[in-house]
């Protein structure tokens, strides 16, 4: 009796592991790629340029995922410096990116779902505003349409993060000298006022690029507005979003008074939605290429504080099948939404060792803004 017992104890846990396998995503990419290799400057070198990645939804769970994927090697590996960064917003303990962004943007906690202001709905300026006002130029180059979250909250103001008529209609005014991204259609035909803000931002003094030619010969300031919506998915876009980078860096430091710049990987987090283990795995391997091209040129430049983040992660991932040397994974989503669990942050470049240990994630953004003199 004892042995029928163990034998259907046994048959059970087979059972279930079996249907647990089944609920694995498996995946592998074709795109795997050799990581930068860089030497970091001197602690004490003057930091004039600021540069921000955001990987929205990128927790460390996301980016160990990427890590397997290419290999065991990510140019993430290249930071000397990592802490953990808490995102829970005044509203919320599961945060959004409108609070999350704004947090990081301005140094403040704000409510779910504001953009650029304050819980009681004031204005926040962003760590973009202090720098123009010391002279410094400043930019944005993202994956998603300019109506989304983050680069809102780096730019505009909103008590709600889906006002985005009202949204796009602030970047007229936004001041920032380089600004590339998606959505198109958010600037003219999604709008309801008849308002063409295209028109307006030219009219503002930008030049309005709406492909990659045209952005790259292009001068300050300038919008490059290169999709109807969200830029193409990672495969599908080639280097359209490197490319945005490196010439945001071109222009932006032609000023001997520096710049800051949010660079964000929009896309990890809305296939971290769906629950798209490919496409999200994509979109995070494209960002961490971006993040080697600017690593080598911050390196030869030699006064640029580099630091990494996200928002808040997505997806309640988990990694639990895999194969390191032939770069594939098997995950797990437990959600289609956002979790509370603390993120990740890197830094890298002079002053890269004041980033230690945890911090809320308004104390990271007020630590980026110190370096801003």
């Amino acid at each position: 009796m004892r042995k029928t017992l163990f034998f259907l104890a046994a048959l059970a846990v087979l059972v279930v592991s079996c249907k647990e396998n089944k609920s694995l995503q498996y995946y592998q990419t074709d795109r795997t790629y050799d990581i930068v290799k860089v030497t970091e400057p001197a602690q004490d070198a003057d930091v004039r340029n600021v540069i921000i990645f955001i990987g929205d939804g990128m927790g460390l769970e996301q980016v160990s995922c990427g890590w397997v994927l290419n290999k065991g090697k990510l140019n993430l590996d290249n930071f000397p410096v990592v802490g953990l960064s808490r995102t829970w917003c005044t509203d919320r303990l599961i945060t959004d990116s409108g609070a999350g962004g704004t947090a990081l943007a301005a140094g403040q906690k704000t409510a779910e779902s504001h953009v650029g202001t304050a819980a009681d709905g004031s204005d926040l300026p962003s760590v973009l505003v202090s720098a123009r006002e010391l002279g410094k130029k400043t930019g944005v180059a993202v994956t998603c349409h300019f109506a989304d979250a983050t680069p809102c909250d780096f730019c505009c103001h909103n008590v709600y993060r889906y006002n985005q008529e009202d949204l796009i209609a602030d970047y007229v005014e936004c001041g920032v000298d380089y600004l590339s991204g998606g959505g198109l259609d958010w600037f003219t035909t999604k709008r309801t006022d008849g308002r063409d803000i295209t028109k307006e931002m030219a009219a503002a003094g930008y030049n309005v690029a709406l492909d990659e030619a045209a952005l790259m010969g292009s001068g300050l300031p300038v919008i490059g507005i290169l999709a109807p919506d969200n830029l193409p998915v990672a495969k599908e876009r080639g280097e359209l979003f490197r490319n945005s980078v490196a010439r945001g860096l071109e222009l932006l430091s032609e000023d001997p008074d520096g710049f800051v710049m949010m660079i964000e990987g929009s896309c990890i987090d809305d296939w971290l939605h769906g629950n798209n283990i490919g496409l999200a795995m994509e979109e995070l391997l494209d960002f961490d290429r971006t993040i080697g091209d600017v690593l080598e040129w911050a390196a030869a430049d030699g006064h640029t504080l580099v630091v990494v983040t996200a928002d808040h992660a997505t997806g309640s991932l988990t990694l639990q099948d895999g194969d390191l040397a032939e770069g594939r994974i098997g995950v797990q989503f437990g959600s289609e939404g956002h979790n509370g669990i603390a993120v990740p942050f890197y830094a890298w470049g002079p002053g890269s060792r004041a980033f230690t240990g945890i911090r809320e994630n308004e104390d990271f953004g007020k630590l980026i803004a110190s370096f801003v003199k």
